[in-house]
């Protein structure tokens, strides 16, 4: 806080321009506002305090200073207008069109009209924006912009992408013009062109502004935060590094993505804007639900919320079964719904049903089903014609049009299997995925859950093999990007169709990537070796041979430093649990050798589990996971399985 009776006589005004010259606009909002409450009528200050607001991204106070001045100096149609910016800019946008009625000065006219129709471009008033729009000079650069910008809401990318570059040709390079021409490419799926526009604005801003702290947070470094600064807001930065997330997560970079969210200029949390937040909350959703959550509602609650944050909001309350919250979502925001696209409305409609009625949500998917396979239908069509028709142009934008409903179809096509997958009915599951080989024959997703519901039924594994293999090597050069379940399942079903070599060749593969990688990074944790052998001894626990079964899963899980983790301990006590119930009713007999093994793994896991947890908490759960700190480790757990097998073998 700067304070007044320390500057020397005469320098007051001095102090403040050389505040506003510096971009310091907070230390001159502290300089202005005594001033402000010894005259609150003072022309000076409030003129200078609605700057500086505006400056930082403060609109209601901007807004605040000039009512304030019109209404004492009401002859200054300047005013009008900055109050009638400060208006839209804080979303308030009814009192913002009628303050714009009331500039009359012709000399406005042209920004009175550019205001109007961001405000309808705002409000989603397209027809009204593009009719203000047209009323502006043709050879302004602006009227081109803006064009573009309504043409991207109409989704006609490609044109806009035009008027952009038509916009940057006369006004030269501006790096939001250059964040809406990376804006298009993204949208048509070009994310290399997309990056390239990006790459250029980061250099940009990295080069002119080092005083922005760009990449500080991602190298660790401790800075504090640049704020809200219209230095800040012409740099596109946060725009430019948020897009730049976005691709990032589409190409399934999820590290990259979270990366350039920590590289955008340091801001705290309260200075955040609602997409960066949006952004934040979806991207660190796996390591921070429970705040993910907390943002996403919070941004629901705002005026400036992104249109996607409801949908969003909703799938992941679905996502991690929280039907009740998606259900009270829904009926407490209505007026959101109408601007949901309507397939995704009806699928989340039908996930909250199913919960009380399976065969009516199983109707509700086929509904949808039906409708998306008539359109894909069509979609093939138009493609087959473009192609007699030597389009190329047309090609790709209806190879994408298909690849779009085909994203959508998935989800639908996998809700309604999942209805039978619960009650174990894995024929009908099959069945379903039948009907949709037409359409997801290429699709990695439609053919991972074929090859499970194969593997499930326990007399398909050669079938199996045939989906799992493909997976398999087409990341054979990077196996572990494999997911271990799936390495997993293909051994198991190598083994039961008697191709040992095979299943041995697979986990000699594993085996060596996993030595390569600990040399790389000691001290990485890697499972899928541990987790391929808890899946083969489960199968010859599940089949009765509980000496050999457990035998492996003991071996598996060496050394218990490394291997001793969440999900090891997930299949590992299972195992443990099924030989303890099987002694209990006599149904089978153990060596004492094999019982000793058991005793002496429980300790280790005993020793080496008191710092590895046996469940997350649920994102939403009120009991907090330190409250279960002390049952919620390995150890407690060990303790307990060690404590039953020792009452069954009255050892």
């Amino acid at each position: 806080m700067v304070v007044i009776g320390r500057m020397q006589e005469g320098q007051y005004t001095q102090t403040i321009y050389t505040y506003i010259k510096q971009a310091q606009y907070v230390e001159a909002i502290d300089c202005l506002l005594p001033e402000y409450e010894n005259n609150n009528t003072s022309r000076a200050a409030l003129s200078l305090l609605g700057y500086c607001y505006y400056q930082i991204g403060d609109f209601v106070s901007a807004a605040d200073c000039y009512g304030q001045l019109i209404q004492i100096f009401p002859e200054h149609e300047q005013y009008k207008i900055y109050y009638a910016q400060s208006l839209q800019k804080s979303c308030q946008y009814e009192p913002a069109m009628k303050a714009s009625f009331t500039v009359d000065s012709p000399t406005l006219k042209e920004k009175v009209v550019k205001l109007q129709a961001a405000i309808k471009y705002d409000e989603d008033d397209l027809p009204g924006a593009k009719s203000m729009v047209e009323q502006c000079a043709s050879d302004d650069p602006d009227t081109e912009n803006n064009l573009g910008c309504l043409l991207v809401k109409e989704k006609r990318y490609a044109e806009a992408c035009k008027k952009f570059n038509a916009a940057m040709n006369v006004k030269g390079y501006q790096p939001h013009l250059s964040y809406n021409i990376a804006l298009c490419h993204y949208y048509m799926k070009q994310y290399a062109l997309a990056l390239k526009n990006i790459a250029d604005i980061i250099e940009k801003g990295i080069r002119e502004h080092p005083e922005l702290s760009v990449g500080m947070q991602t190298e660790g470094i401790d800075v504090r935060s640049v704020g809200n600064s219209m230095t800040l807001h012409e740099t596109a930065l946060v725009e430019a590094f948020n897009l730049k997330a976005a691709i990032e997560y589409q190409l399934k970079n999820f590290e990259g993505a979270q990366e350039a969210l920590t590289d955008m200029p340091p801001r705290s949390e309260e200075e955040l804007d609602c997409v960066t937040l949006h952004n934040q909350a979806l991207m660190n959703m796996d390591s921070s639900p429970t705040t993910g959550f907390e943002k996403l509602q919070f941004l629901l609650q705002q005026n400036e919320c992104p249109p996607e944050t409801f949908g969003n909001l909703l799938l992941l309350y679905v996502k991690h079964q929280y039907f009740d919250q998606a259900a009270d979502v829904m009926a407490e925001n209505t007026h959101l719904t109408f601007k949901m696209d309507p397939y995704l409305y009806e699928y989340l409609d039908a996930i909250i049903v199913q919960q009380s009625s399976p065969e009516e949500a199983f109707r509700r998917f086929d509904d949808i089903a039906n409708r998306h396979t008539d359109n894909l239908r069509k979609i093939t069509k138009l493609v087959q014609e473009c192609r007699q028709n030597n389009d190329e142009d047309a090609v790709k934008k209806a190879v994408n049009e298909y690849d779009e409903a085909l994203e959508k179809y998935i989800p639908v096509l996998m809700a309604q299997a999942k209805i039978y997958w619960d009650k174990t009915n894995y024929n009908m599951v099959e069945k379903i995925f039948r009907k949709s080989v037409e359409f997801c024959n290429e699709h990695d997703s439609w053919k991972l859950n074929v090859a499970h519901v194969l593997f499930m039924q326990e007399n398909k594994y050669k079938e199996a093999i045939g989906f799992y293999e493909p997976i398999v090597k087409k990341h054979y050069d990077n196996i572990l990007s494999v997911s271990a379940i799936v390495l997993a399942n293909l051994c198991v079903s190598y083994i039961m169709t008697s191709q040992n070599e095979e299943a041995e060749d697979l986990m000699r593969k594993i085996e060596k990537e996993e030595e390569q990688m600990g040399y790389e990074d000691p001290e990485r944790k890697i499972y899928h070796l541990c987790i391929v052998n808890l899946v083969i001894g489960t199968l010859y626990c599940a089949k009765g041979n509980f000496e050999f079964g457990i035998t492996r899963v003991i071996k598996s899980m060496e050394p218990y430093s490394k291997k001793l983790g969440m999900d090891t301990w997930h299949y590992a006590k299972r195992c443990f649990l099924g030989l303890i119930e099987n002694l209990a009713k006599h149904m089978i007999m153990v060596r004492d050798v094999v019982l000793q093994d058991c005793i002496q793994f429980l300790e280790h896991a005993e020793l080496y589990g008191k710092n590895v947890a046996c469940r997350i908490a649920p994102p939403l759960s009120s009991a907090t996971i330190h409250e279960l700190q002390g049952k919620n480790t390995v150890t407690y757990e060990a303790r307990l399985i060690k404590g039953l097998l020792l009452l069954v073998c009255d050892l």
